[in-house]
């Protein structure tokens, strides 16, 4: 294991963490938010000192080797420090003056979830609810990705960058875009920054306040969903619901499509199978639930408006509300239960089990019927007409296992706070998917205060396991990882 540059890593990342905190402290100063001002201080304080003293003590790292291991683990443990001193602002300023909550609304902000514990958003000061909001910029694309892009890791053969890439991007493979690692996470940032100045400058001109745009922007991009109001989109005019619903959509597309757009690679962008089954399910979804839920609306364009709104708020996972669609009937309700197991495109900002899943297990579970009625034939799976790795197949497999184990023991340990059966599956399928907001006492009008300490532990692990691919995780609490290899 090599200790000396996962450690190093960190401290880069704690150092950035610092640097990324810098515009909340700005906002607070100039807002005379001074106990927001004194938090953000004796935090960044608290992990300059840290980064400096982890960067000085690996100052040789570069010389060791780099595997995939290492990757796992650096991911895992970045991700995991980054909340734990994400939370400090919030904690020192007394905003939230409990710490479990403080690393709760971090971590849900890092990991994109935007499942909150506060009961009067507009009540926090504007530096900690810009970096709140920031935290989902933040870890929409990856803070890992981002050191890649502007930092030098190591040598040209050590290798590292891929296993970081795969180990923190969604999607069960990852691959490169260019030859070097280094280009394709600086074209990777490039997509992302231009969507989100895009989506900025749309609120704008739809009508919304500027801190509230910027805001806006940044949860939309990150797919996260803190919104700076109790009641979320809900009062803003149809025209910023409308921009926000069109930006979720875009956000949750595989960002490999833009790419290829901008090589004037259009026919193969379009003909993209995860691309064109992602939008068959978007559509096919706002039909029938508009369809289901018209009665309960005054006009059909407000009808398809909240639902169009609704569907792109839970398969891109990004948690913004418009209407409670806790209120539907149970059909609709189910058919947005499916919608956030699933969620957005693989090497998106969204959460969930990603669409491209789903097509592996659908076109697996078809062969296999075929073999059985044909034992001798070999067929093999493919993708845009690509045959996939074996050990692409066997990782999805092994990840719908992980999955589904993760989420059984997660909804027992959280049922012994004693809410409804409801309310504790869909809180695990929301934290777990990076969604949001659940059903019954944590849907859409609601928020995760009430659970128990132990409960909001589980949630936050949940979190960070489903924006990491559970792998990170589960390494890190895997006896063999620590292991000398021999």
């Amino acid at each position: 294991m090599n200790v000396k540059q996962i450690l190093r890593i960190i401290g880069l990342i704690l150092a950035i963490e610092v640097v990324l905190m810098s515009p909340g402290l700005v906002i607070s100063f100039f807002s005379s938010e001074s106990l927001a001002v004194a938090g953000f201080l004796k935090a960044m304080g608290i992990m300059t000192v840290t980064a400096a003293l982890l960067v000085l003590i690996t100052r040789n790292a570069k010389k060791g080797r780099f595997y995939a291991r290492e990757g796992l683990v650096t991911t895992g443990l970045t991700w995991i420090i980054l909340s734990l001193f994400g939370a400090l602002p919030f904690y020192f300023s007394g905003a939230i003056p409990h710490y479990v909550d403080a690393v709760f609304e971090t971590a849900s902000g890092f990991t994109t979830t935007g499942s909150s514990i506060l009961t009067n958003v507009e009540a926090m000061p504007y530096g900690l609810l810009f970096w709140r909001s920031f935290t989902h910029w933040t870890g929409g694309m990856g803070v890992l990705v981002f050191l890649m892009a502007i930092v030098s890791l190591g040598g040209k053969n050590e290798g590292f960058t891929l296993h970081i890439l795969r180990a923190e991007s969604p999607g069960p493979a990852v691959g490169k875009m260019v030859p070097r690692m280094k280009d394709t996470a600086k074209i990777l940032y490039l997509i992302y920054i231009g969507l989100t100045v895009a989506n900025f400058i749309c609120l704008l001109i739809a009508g919304m306040p500027v801190f509230d745009a910027a805001c806006t922007a940044l949860g939309t991009a990150g797919t996260g969903g803190f919104g700076v109001k109790n009641d979320s989109l809900a009062g803003y005019n149809p025209a910023i619901q409308n921009v926000t619903t069109v930006f979720m959509f875009l956000f949750s597309v595989n960002f490999s499509v833009y790419y290829l757009i901008l090589m004037k690679k259009i026919k193969e962008a379009f003909l993209d199978e995860e691309f064109r089954w992602f939008w068959f399910l978007v559509f096919l979804s706002i039909a029938v639930i508009s369809c289901n839920v018209r009665f309960m609306y005054n006009t059909l364009e407000e009808t398809i408006r909240h639902v169009a709104f609704s569907v792109g708020t839970v398969m891109s996972t990004s948690g913004f509300a418009t209407t409670d669609f806790d209120q539907w009937p149970s059909f609709s309700k189910a058919i947005m239960l499916f919608l956030m197991v699933g969620g957005a495109c693989a090497g998106s900002t969204g959460g969930g089990m990603k669409q491209v899943r789903f097509l592996l297990l659908f076109k697996s579970l078809r062969r296999n019927l075929h073999k059985s009625l044909h034992p001798s034939e070999v067929n093999s799976i493919q993708v845009n007409k690509r045959p996939i790795d074996e050990g692409i197949i066997d990782n999805t497999n092994a990840y719908l296992i992980a999955y589904v184990i993760i989420i059984i023991v997660s909804v027992l340990i959280i049922s012994l706070d004693g809410f409804s059966f409801e309310t504790n599956f869909s809180a695990i399928i929301a934290t777990f998917n990076n969604i949001g907001p659940g059903f019954d006492a944590v849907g859409p009008t609601c928020n995760f205060a009430a659970y128990s300490d132990l409960s909001k532990i589980v949630m936050i692990l949940c979190m960070l396991a489903g924006r990491l691919e559970i792998y990170p995780i589960l390494v890190l609490f895997s006896g063999s990882t620590w292991k000398k290899a021999r």
